[in-house]
C-alpha cells in the first residue's frame, strides 16, 4: 500500500459541507462540529497587521521566524510558566500543524513510531504517517482522564519508538493532565530515549485550574502551540515550537526547504497578539458559561460527560444510552433537526461508537437552541 493511501480523511470536514448545502438550501444549522473560535481576532491584533501591512515590509524573514516574535515568546514564557526558554529553542511555523509536519520529518525514519491516544486529535496520525512512521494509537478511557500515563507508555513503547504525543488539555474531550502524571510521563520518556511531545494549542482557555507546560517537568520536552485557540487567529496561520538544541540546527534545514518562513505578516500580528489578555479572558470567560450551560443540560437528554472537561471548548460525550452508532447518530440529527455534531470516529477508534465531540466554540443562545432541537429529536 501507498503512503498516501493510509491518509485518512478528515471526517468532521464531510459533515461540515453538508451542512453547508443544508444552509444554503435555507436551512439554520446549529455548528457545534468544528473547533474555531467564534469570536473575533483581538482588535490590537488587527490593527498592528494594518500598521506593518501599510510599511511595505512584508518579505521573508529567517526561515526560524521573525528574532523580535522568538525574543517575546521566551520572555512569555518566563511570565506564563517561569520557565527559561532560549529564544533561539523557538521556531515559527506556519500553524501548529506545520510544526507537527516538521518535528515527525526531523525525527522519524522509515517505521520509527510515535504513541498517540485514543481518542485524540486526527491529523496526528496522518503527520506521522506522511514522515514514512508509525502512529501507535493507545486505548485510553476515563480512569486516565482519556490521556496516556505512565503504565501505558511503559506497556506499548517498543524498538523504534521516537516519542509520545500528549494534548494538555485534549482535543476531543477538554480534560487535563494532573500534575504528577505529566512529571512521570516525561521522565519515561527520557529513560527511553526519547521525546515527550506536548501540543499545547488551548493553553489558556481553561476553567478553574491551570494547563501546566511539559517544559516545567522536562526541559528536553517538545511544546507545540500557536495563535489559533487562545487568540482566535485560526486563518493567520501562525505557530511555533520549541525543541532541544541539539534540534535546532535539522529543524532550521527542514524549515528552510519547505517552508522557507511563516508568513510575515502574521508574526508581526503574533507580537501583538501576546500583550491582547484582556481580549483572551472575555473569550474565557464566555467559553466557561457555555461550558457550564452543557454540563448541565446534557445529562438531562441522554449523554453521560463522564470526565468533566477543564479546558478547550469540548465536550466528549458518552451516547450509549441514546444510540449505538454515533455515526448515525450524528447524521441523523444534522440532516432531521439541523444540529451538527462530531462522531467520535473522527478521534480513534477505541469505543468510538459510543461518543459525540460538543464543540462549544458558538454562542449561548444557538448553543440552547441546539439542545432544544435535540430535545425534540429524541
Amino acid at each position: 500500500m501507498r503512503r498516501i493511501d493510509l491518509i485518512e480523511p478528515f471526517r468532521v470536514m464531510q459533515l461540515l459541507e453538508r451542512a453547508k448545502e443544508l444552509e444554503a438550501a435555507g436551512r439554520k444549522i446549529i455548528h457545534m462540529e468544528i473547533g474555531e473560535p467564534d469570536f473575533p481576532t483581538p482588535a490590537s491584533v488587527i490593527e498592528a497587521a494594518r500598521q506593518q501591512l501599510a510599511t511595505g515590509d512584508n518579505f521573508y524573514t529567517p526561515s526560524t521566524g521573525n528574532p523580535d516574535l522568538q525574543l517575546a515568546l521566551s520572555n512569555w514564557y518566563k511570565q506564563e510558566y517561569g520557565v527559561d526558554v532560549a529564544a533561539e529553542r523557538i521556531l515559527i511555523t506556519p500553524g501548529t500543524s506545520g510544526a507537527f509536519s516538521l518535528i515527525y520529518a526531523v525525527l522519524l525514519e522509515a517505521g520509527e513510531s510515535v504513541l498517540l491516544s485514543d481518542p485524540g486529535y486526527p491529523c496526528q496520525r496522518n503527520f506521522i504517517r506522511l514522515a514514512g512512521g508509525e502512529a501507535i494509537n493507545v486505548p485510553v478511557g476515563p480512569e486516565t482522564r482519556y490521556h496516556l500515563s505512565t503504565a501505558l507508555l511503559e506497556e506499548n513503547w517498543r524498538q523504534g519508538t521516537r516519542a509520545a504525543v500528549i494534548i494538555n488539555p485534549s482535543n476531543p474531550t477538554g480534560t487535563l493532565i494532573k500534575d504528577n502524571v505529566m512529571s512521570a510521563m516525561a521522565e519515561t520518556c527520557r529513560n527511553h530515549g526519547g521525546y515527550l511531545i506536548s501540543d499545547e494549542i488551548y493553553h489558556g482557555l481553561t476553567y478553574g485550574a491551570k494547563a501546566r507546560c511539559a517544559l516545567e517537568f522536562n526541559n528536553q520536552a517538545i511544546v507545540v502551540n500557536g495563535f489559533s485557540k487562545r487568540w482566535a487567529m485560526t486563518g493567520w496561520r501562525i505557530g511555533w515550537i520549541i525543541v532541544p538544541e541539539a534540534l535546532i540546527d535539522a529543524c532550521r534545514r527542514v524549515m528552510q526547504n519547505i517552508f522557507i518562513a511563516a508568513p510575515t505578516l502574521s508574526q508581526y500580528a503574533a507580537l501583538a497578539a501576546l500583550t491582547a489578555d484582556g481580549a483572551v479572558e472575555t473569550m474565557r470567560l464566555a467559553y466557561d458559561e457555555r461550558r457550564r450551560y452543557l454540563l448541565s443540560a446534557l445529562p438531562e437528554l441522554g449523554f453521560d460527560v463522564v470526565v468533566e472537561p477543564q479546558g478547550a471548548f469540548y465536550i466528549y460525550a458518552n451516547v450509549s444510552r441514546i444510540t449505538r452508532d454515533s455515526r448515525q447518530f450524528c447524521w441523523r440529527l444534522l440532516e432531521d433537526a439541523g444540529v451538527a455534531l462530531t462522531p467520535g470516529e473522527d478521534f480513534g477508534a477505541f469505543k468510538a461508537d459510543e461518543y459525540v465531540r460538543f464543540s462549544y466554540a458558538t454562542g449561548l443562545d444557538d448553543i440552547r437552541e441546539g439542545m432544544q432541537r435535540i430535545r425534540n429529536f429524541l
